[in-house]
């Protein structure tokens, strides 16, 4: 033909899909100290745990401690039993608010009323990776924390995979639900986030030690005006879901379900066992604890969370109407304020038992890597989460088992300390405006 053949066309850029997996290969020594392959560590390490979970429950001895005592006593409501100082199981009265009843009611009907143990055990397991992917989320999210560490907060840990699918404890449910409301709260949805954080208040009540985090967050992103309608979210959903019980003996379910005085059993103490027993049961020691606690809390709120030159009066103001103008809340912000709220809560805690471990097990990865000491090197942080999990794995609890958490404790605690104030985000998009003139604002 004239003008010669047809022209063959160069052969196109590589696929994105390729010129990942290039770069992943030339980069694969680094897999596991790149927080930007944290999705791809914790996607293979999450499967790795069905696996382990189905091991674990077929080979590992189940422990009757408190399913029993559960079911007991949310058979006692199915009973038509409302006055919750008349409900009790082999290990004492119920002590939990009534979301535990619901929870737990739909676990006695789907294990034949209990007995099927396996069954549970199988959902507990679904919880538990549930619980996994929330968290990882979190951390992909943030990508502070090395992928190598992760191996540590699942695989790792005997004492967790015992406390969900060995104990079939609440703790985990009541977890579970908050890790979904830090999600909630990382996608804006603030509304729906302190709903869901409600409901896992209603299941056990130590989820309240993420309270005064969330609440300063709250004033921060909303000023205390647009803050009430998400605290009244809050109350409501309690209010309705115990109603029943507060319609039969109000002044005995509020007694039971919040006990805030309620004493613990030297025996089961984790982080006191250096302690003489009258000490540890002394109220005014519980006083102390509590006043530490409170004191700890306003230090971090008044130095570390709010922002350098901003009182924290100005805080219950509207955002548009403070004399520094208001900047969106970052991913890192809001999740480093609600672990640490919760943090600081155990460490100054009367007592901590083993089942309680799942209270913080999964942030303590996120606080160590925010610290601000540069000497702590990634080995000394691996080693903290070391003697952490051998604190709470040593049974009966120790001296040295107990020194040793709290002297974790105060470390990560000063390092959160002189960790540097967090980077502000970056200057918001122009707000979409409507034909009506309008502004829609995408805070909810």
């Amino acid at each position: 033909m004239a003008g010669g053949g047809v022209k063959k066309k160069s052969p196109g850029p590589p696929s994105r899909l390729w010129g990942r997996l290039h770069t992943l290969w030339q980069e694969k020594h680094l897999v596991l100290f790149k927080a930007e392959y944290t999705l791809l560590v914790v996607s293979v390490l999450w499967f790795l745990e069905i696996g382990i979970n189905i091991w674990v429950i077929h080979k590992v001895a189940y422990t009757e401690i408190d399913w029993k005592a559960y079911m007991d006593e949310v058979e006692g409501v199915i009973n038509g039993t409302y006055d919750y100082t008349q409900l009790k199981g082999d290990t004492g009265p119920l002590v939990y608010p009534a979301g535990f009843v619901y929870v737990f009611t739909a676990l006695y009907y789907i294990t034949s009323h209990g007995v099927n143990i396996r069954l549970g055990q199988y959902i507990f397991a679904v919880f538990y990776l549930i619980t996994l992917l929330l968290v990882f989320r979190i951390y992909h999210r943030t990508k502070k924390v090395p992928p190598y560490v992760f191996f540590f907060v699942c695989c790792a840990s005997y004492r967790i995979h015992s406390i969900f699918v060995l104990r079939l404890f609440n703790d985990p449910v009541a977890m579970m639900l908050l890790f979904g409301a830090v999600n909630l709260f990382l996608d804006g949805h603030w509304t729906l986030g302190c709903g869901l954080y409600s409901l896992a208040v209603s299941v056990k009540m130590n989820v309240l030690l993420f309270a005064p985090g969330l609440l300063f967050l709250l004033l921060s992103e909303f000023g205390f005006i647009r803050t009430i309608p998400k605290l009244s979210l809050c109350a409501g959903i309690q209010l309705l879901l115990g109603l029943p019980f507060l319609m039969e003996n109000p002044i005995g379910y509020m007694n039971r379900a919040f006990d805030l005085g309620r004493q613990f059993m030297f025996k089961w103490t984790v982080n006191w066992r250096f302690l003489p027993e009258w000490l540890f049961l002394s109220r005014y020691f519980h006083l102390l604890l509590l006043a530490a606690h409170l004191l700890t809390l306003l230090l971090f709120a008044l130095r570390r969370w709010k922002r350098p030159g901003e009182g924290i009066l100005e805080l219950l103001k509207e955002p548009s109407k403070r004399k520094v103008p208001a900047q969106k809340i970052t991913v890192d912000q809001i999740v480093l304020i609600l672990f640490t709220s919760n943090f600081i809560g155990m460490c100054f805690s009367r007592s901590l038992h083993y089942q309680f471990y799942v209270w913080y097990f999964h942030t303590l990865p996120y606080l160590l890597w925010s610290g601000g000491v540069k000497k702590l090197a990634h080995l000394l942080r691996v080693l903290i989460l070391g003697l952490i999990e051998l604190s709470w794995n040593t049974y009966p609890s120790t001296n040295y088992s107990s020194a040793a958490l709290h002297v974790c404790h105060l470390i990560i605690l000063l390092c959160l300390w002189l960790a540097p104030a967090p980077a502000p985000a970056p200057a918001p998009a122009p707000a979409e405006a409507h034909g009506d003139g309008s502004v829609k604002d995408k805070r909810q």
